[in-house]
């Protein structure tokens, strides 16, 4: 695991509770008062599976519901019985969203893209997701008592 740890190196100009992704090199930047920031090591999409851009972190929620988008049931169909007209996947640790989930919109408007938890700690530092931004648990529960709905989120 990618143990979370204050980042001298990143010096930015975004405020402070902003959240960096950098996709180069799968670490989330949590920008601090001083313009440091906290770092965590990510998992992130697989090829045409990624997102770019500036949006908000609308909401959150622990220990969420799971209720895959139905552009994904299509593709795995053996993943309908957690479609929302089913009441999605409890929570609890095989949850794909894990402890924590953040949601992303961009100008109001939800874009099913997430900073969540995950129970497979072996896919940090890799592209292996439909989109999300993954966070080992622990790191997940520390993020989500740091950000505030509204925040701002870069993913570059």
């Amino acid at each position: 695991s990618f143990p979370t740890r204050r980042s001298s190196d990143l010096r930015t100009r975004e405020k402070p509770g902003t959240v960096i992704v950098d996709t180069k090199t799968f670490f989330l930047h949590l920008v601090e008062d001083d313009g440091t920031a906290m770092r965590y090591g990510v998992g992130l999409g697989r090829q045409g599976f990624e997102w770019s851009g500036r949006a908000k972190i609308q909401w959150k929620r622990p220990w969420p519901t799971w209720t895959p988008p139905e552009e994904m049931i299509a593709r795995e169909p053996k993943l309908e019985k957690y479609s929302a007209e089913n009441g999605g996947m409890e929570p609890g640790l095989k949850n794909p969203l894990g402890a924590r989930a953040l949601y992303i919109f961009q100008d109001g408007v939800d874009t099913l893209y997430r900073l969540h938890g995950t129970p497979e700690h072996w896919s940090i530092g890799k592209a292996v997701s439909s989109g999300c931004v993954r966070l080992i648990n622990q790191d997940v529960i520390d993020l989500y008592d740091r950000v505030r709905p509204g925040s701002q989120i870069l993913v570059t």
